[in-house]
């Protein structure tokens, strides 16, 4: 997988970097096909010190964002990871059901007999 990060309008540390990094890469668990993620950190108000982290991921066209703030960078990316973690395991819930109904409906349809013709 891809990671990207961006930070605005400043350097973020190492440890900073290194924990999104590590944090992105737990979400492979519950998605093997994600090709990118992009990780966004930014401050939003500078006098008070509250820190913004927004996560995307790609993953089998389409996207998934969280965002969350903080009063650290750190707990930014945590409470990020955590909504992605759950909106992850909502979409491979999703996809199991559709190919479990796709496979139900083969199956009806390969026990049903054809139209017009009777047993």
């Amino acid at each position: 997988m891809e990671i990207r990060i961006t930070a605005r309008r400043f350097k973020p540390q190492k440890e900073i970097r290194d924990h999104a990094v590590a944090s992105i890469r737990k979400l492979d668990k519950f998605c093997d096909r994600t090709a990118r993620g992009d990780i966004i950190l930014s401050f939003v108000h500078t006098v008070n010190s509250v820190m913004c982290a927004e996560i995307i991921l790609h993953v089998d066209g389409k996207v998934l964002t969280a965002k969350d703030t903080s009063e650290d960078f750190k707990k930014s990316i945590d409470l990020a990871i955590a909504k992605l973690e759950r909106r992850l395991s909502k979409h491979k819930t999703k996809l199991r059901m559709k190919n479990k109904m796709k496979l139900r409906r083969v199956k009806e349809d390969s026990i049903l007999p054809p139209e017009g013709e009777e047993e």
